[in-house]
């Protein structure tokens, strides 16, 4: 073959490469429609799907649906969720869709696993079933999850969801303390299980969704502040009931073991290992909180205690500080009734093997109808939120 006969070939080749390549990127996609359950509203909705923490979501949905802000959905009613539905191409995720960004199709796949681990999509989109993509990772500009400065007293922060990802800089007061916040259990383990009005209650979403609030108070005032559990799907909601899921992941968007003593292991290594990142900034004042919801006998009613670890001075103190604040938010919010909550030292793990000084935090009984009410409602969990913002923000080490 000589060489003209080549240069034929290869444009030829080139041409149908090029034409094959824009043909998948015009690919054909529709949205996916699904029924509204009873209960469902907008946000339950996009929650089930993982689409309810931007707020492109949002806007997809209602322009879809041809519906207003907060409409009421209809149960039974079909809808159209801003997820494009692809027929897979038996090669690539970004030759089906026709996208170059390898770390976009990641995403993408990440989502369709998830998706089909949660039995949402009846068939794996590598073995005949339809490939899902999600319209904020397609279409959306996103901001990363650790904060986009917006302007000199803005904040933008994705993982506290689309109300509340907005976070306004009040003061620098916090500038130089470091906070880790790790919320309860997650991922394969829901923790305490409890019941409301028909509902199942798991302690790690609502356990989570404190520790964002407490962690949006703590950003708000420029403290430096660690998710060490976080949930991509998940930001502040203000709904009773938070839908039990396993979509939480640890620091770093590394899987939560299922094994209780890994996954112990595991979150003390990441709070180590950004304390001693921190310390080598040159930051000196560091503390943990872990944030439980406590399961006990169905009568017994408790009020927020907290546990420190016996040969940790700073975090006993801190502990006492905590519980005098919530006394006297008690006094002048709940004057009825006193406070019972108490202050103990207890060898739990997270305590004795991380390196900042620590408390772990228990809300109430998960099993008591009264207790429930503190978690249940979301002014409650915000109250939570900031009485602990309150107790901590002043403590000095």
């Amino acid at each position: 073959m000589n060489y003209r006969t080549k240069m034929v070939f290869f444009l030829l080749a080139y041409f149908v490469s090029n034409l094959m390549g824009n043909q998948l990127s015009a690919q054909e996609y529709g949205y996916l429609s699904v029924e509204a359950k009873a209960g469902d509203g907008i946000i339950i909705l996009l929650q089930r799907y993982g689409l309810h923490t931007q707020k492109c979501n949002y806007d997809k949905f209602y322009e879809l649906n041809n519906l207003y802000h907060n409409q009421q959905l209809h149960r039974g009613r079909s809808y159209q969720l801003p997820i494009m539905v692809y027929e897979y191409d038996g090669r690539s995720i970004r030759s089906t869709i026709g996208i170059d960004n390898w770390d976009q199709a990641v995403s993408i796949q990440e989502y369709n696993e998830g998706m089909h681990q949660r039995g949402l999509q009846k068939a794996d989109y590598r073995r005949g079933g339809a490939l899902w993509v999600p319209h904020h990772l397609l279409e959306c500009i996103q901001a990363e999850a650790s904060g986009v400065l917006t302007s000199s007293n803005v904040l933008h922060f994705p993982v506290f969801g689309p109300n509340y990802s907005t976070v306004d800089i009040k003061s620098r007061r916090l500038n130089n303390k470091v906070y880790y916040l790790k919320s309860g259990h997650g991922g394969p383990d829901p923790g305490a299980i409890g019941s409301y009005r028909g509902h199942q209650i798991c302690e790690d979403e609502y356990a989570y969704d404190v520790t964002l609030r407490l962690a949006r108070h703590l950003k708000s005032h420029g403290a430096t502040v660690y998710l060490i559990v976080e949930d991509p799907y998940n930001g502040i909601r203000d709904n009773e009931i938070l839908l039990c899921d396993n979509t939480e992941r640890h620091f770093g968007n590394t899987r939560i073991p299922s094994n209780q003593l890994t996954r112990l292991n595991e979150r003390a290594r990441i709070i180590n290992q950004l304390y001693r990142k921190e310390r080598q900034k040159g930051k000196k004042d560091h503390l943990l909180l872990s944030i439980h919801v406590d399961s006990r006998p169905q009568h017994q009613r408790q009020d927020v205690f907290f546990y420190h670890y016996g040969r940790s001075n700073t975090g006993r103190n801190l502990a006492r500080q905590l519980h005098r604040t919530f006394k006297e938010k008690y006094s002048e919010f709940r004057p009825e009734r006193s406070y019972n909550g108490t202050v103990s030292a207890r060898n739990l793990y997270i305590l004795r093997t991380t390196n900042p000084p620590a408390i772990l935090v228990e809300l109430g009984n998960i099993q008591n109808d009264q207790d429930l009410q503190r978690i249940i409602r979301p002014s409650n969990r915000e109250a939570l939120a900031r009485w602990m913002f309150e107790g901590i923000a002043g403590f000095e080490p």
